[in-house]
């Protein structure tokens, strides 16, 4: 089968490889019917996350149909239209229990898919843990629909949810990207007052003036000046979704007191805290990868 491969540090290449086949008793085999490619494969290929493996097929992000499950998988069988999760998690371990899935300790768990152990960006995929890996597709959600619900917008969801937006509230997102469109989704779920995206692309802007007039678009000159106009000085949470050094620190000038600040970007390089210009603010900063435990529960809002 086709599948494309982190050779090494800047080398992905498209090679044949054998279909795989279950190893563990909670494995799946899934044929892969529309796979995505997400920035964190970027990040992959410029060397930027170290625990990725050389020679792993990429990929996170998928729908397809079950091929055959091994001995101990309970909630799957042959035939089966599922989502892939971005993260395989046992469902048994501390973490998992309290939703952090991201964390998850099994051997196979977090993320594994496309990072340490194969992926989906080719044409069959081996599923670890594969009953809390993979998700059934409604029957009225297609494929298309489906797909980014195991990552991208999965990302969006737990934006919103570890942001803790409430009814009324402010809420500022930096970057008007795929993922900060699909955080900016999920956030109106909370029933905000009002929501900016701030984006430096004049493109992307126009897009979501035309796709979504209730959202107010501002640029990164203008975020902060917009934001201490609010009644209380700033956004009550800002979420982060660009990754630059300059969005870094836009996010807490932008935050009133006491907010939230979710940092759901992936950097190419360590960002600092100035702490003596944040004191007295008070903020909460809250950032990593997401727990994308959430499938079913995306899936029943596209239904």
């Amino acid at each position: 089968m086709l599948a494309y491969t982190y050779v090494g540090n800047g080398d992905l290449r498209l090679l044949d490889k054998p279909i795989p086949t279950i190893i563990s008793p909670t494995d799946a085999i899934v044929r892969v019917t529309m796979s995505s490619i997400c920035t964190s494969d970027l990040h992959i290929e410029s060397g930027h996350v170290p625990r990725a493996v050389a020679g792993v097929t990429l990929g996170h992000e998928a729908v397809g149909v079950v091929e055959s499950v091994g001995s101990d998988v309970r909630k799957l069988r042959a035939g089966d239209r599922v989502a892939v999760n971005v993260e395989t998690f046992c469902g048994k371990c501390y973490f998992c229990k309290h939703g952090y899935v991201n964390n998850c300790t099994s051997t196979d768990g977090g993320w594994y898919i496309g990072c340490r152990g194969d992926g989906v960006q080719a044409q069959y995929a081996r599923i670890p843990l594969a009953d809390n890996a993979l998700t059934p597709i409604p029957d009225e959600v297609t494929d298309a629909q489906a797909l980014f619900a195991g990552d991208i917008l999965a990302t969006g969801y737990w934006a919103a949810k570890i942001s803790e937006i409430k009814r009324g509230d402010n809420v500022l997102i930096i970057g008007a990207g795929p993922t900060g469109l699909c955080t900016m989704l999920c956030s109106r779920l909370k029933h905000p007052k009002r929501i900016f995206m701030c984006e430096i692309d004049s493109i992307r802007r126009a897009f979501v003036r035309e796709h979504y007039p209730d959202v107010t678009v501002i640029t990164p000159d203008e975020a902060i000046s917009v934001m201490r106009a609010l009644p209380r000085g700033g956004a009550d949470c800002v979420i982060e979704a660009a990754g630059a050094e300059s969005t870094f620190r836009l996010a807490w000038e932008t935050a009133r007191p006491n907010a939230v600040v979710a940092v759901i970007a992936l950097y190419d390089k360590p960002q600092i805290l100035p702490l003596p210009d944040m004191y007295g603010k008070n903020l909460t900063f809250k950032t990593g990868g997401v727990d994308g435990c959430d499938t079913a529960r995306i899936h029943a809002h596209i239904a």
